[in-house]
């Protein structure tokens, strides 16, 4: 089944603590692409600039992503600038230009309509609300959001977390949201509002899933020696998740679980190298070993 993902093409200069990288290819729909493709065919809806050169997003292609959905403008590039701090944790953005993005109006080819998994990344609610208004009958619609769009349009955001079928969201962004200390609690909440399912993203400690039927699951983050950036880690982790769903026979919790486990998976080579340079090398053998590795590590039996 395909698979439509809406959201950024960028360039971005990273600082960590291993080093740093100028105009390197980023972008939330890049990192999610990158990630999804290697499950299933991927629809891509964009806008770059005339800055960037075609050839940049060649891998995609060649990984079966359509870039038809790709509008190029006249202008300069989505650019995001920032620096991560020792633990990886916490970062400080220097400096974010939206350039030709600040006026995109997502436009979809007829036949993106027709995707079976839609993938809505974090922008503005009322650019998602445009996506979703151009497909017909898909069986899974999932968004992101951040701490800006809950600050500074949350009428419009709790419309959207109404229409989809899961939402995906940092614990920050959901203590924020429903102002509560307990992401449990704050999980409820959105679930109440409509969604089948809530991905909440932890970082180093991996994600937690709640479900409306009161199921809970929980799955670490892969126990790496080094993280060298973990700028798209979230968008990754979005890409394996649908990517393993959109493979699979059906959407039930059981199916849900390890879509968790391929997102995990498929983020923890993610934060490897910079940018989507280790996604661009990625094989989906090495994911599947990396996701018999989770299944070891996580195995127990029960007194």
């Amino acid at each position: 089944m395909s698979i439509l993902v809406v959201g950024t093409i960028g360039l971005d200069d990273i600082e960590t603590p291993f080093g740093s990288v100028r105009s390197e290819l980023g972008g939330s729909a890049t990192h999610f692409s990158a990630a999804a493709a290697l499950y299933a065919p991927v629809n891509l809806v964009s806008v770059v600039g005339t800055d960037l050169a075609p050839e940049r997003l060649d891998f995609l292609r060649q990984r079966g992503v359509d870039t038809r959905g790709v509008q190029v403008v006249e202008g300069q590039t989505f650019r995001w600038s920032g620096r991560y701090h020792f633990d990886m944790n916490s970062r400080d953005t220097l400096d974010t230009q939206l350039n030709v993005y600040a006026n995109f109006v997502p436009r979809l080819p007829e036949d993106y309509g027709k995707s079976q998994f839609v993938f809505l990344a974090n922008m503005d609610p009322e650019q998602q609300r445009q996506v979703l208004e151009q497909v017909r009958a898909p069986v899974l619609t999932m968004m992101d959001t951040m701490d800006l769009w809950i600050r500074t349009r949350r009428e419009e955001l709790d419309r959207i977390i109404g229409m989809v079928d899961m939402v995906t969201m940092n614990d920050s962004e959901v203590r924020m949201f429903a102002d509560t200390t307990s992401i449990a609690v704050g999980a409820r909440l959105i679930l109440a509002m409509g969604p089948r399912a809530i991905l909440v993203k932890k970082g180093e400690n991996g994600a937690v899933m709640f479900t409306r039927d009161n199921q809970f699951f929980a799955a670490p983050a892969y126990p790496l020696e080094e993280v060298r950036d973990p700028t798209g880690a979230g968008d990754s982790f979005a890409g394996g998740f649908m990517g393993y769903l959109a493979s699979s026979d059906g959407t039930e919790d059981d199916v849900f679980k390890r879509a968790v486990i391929h997102g995990s998976a498929v983020a923890s080579f993610c934060v490897e190298d910079f940018g989507v340079q280790r996604l661009q090398t990625l094989t989906r053998g090495e994911v599947d070993r990396r996701y018999s590795e989770f299944h070891t590590f996580t195995q127990f039996e029960p007194l």
